[in-house]
């Protein structure tokens, strides 16, 4: 039984999630022939404020290096 765990900065719309669920367990058939029904994907969206990047928190980084998009 595949589990995935993906961490992500919070802000993905429901849409981009199920999109990724699709893409992992597509993954995990194709490469590794695992059932579908088997497979576990858990998404944990982070708080940019608990997020750290290079030495400062995402938000600080992005703006240091002029980054719009997060």
């Amino acid at each position: 039984m595949p589990y995935v765990n993906v961490q992500i900065t919070a802000g993905a719309t429901r849409e981009q999630k199920a999109e990724i669920v699709r893409d992992i367990t597509d993954s995990l058939v194709r490469v590794l022939g695992k059932k579908p029904a088997n497979t576990h994907v858990v998404i944990q969206e982070i708080p940019l404020d608990n997020w750290g990047i290079g030495g400062m928190l995402t938000e600080d980084y992005h703006r240091q290096a002029h980054i719009r998009e997060v």
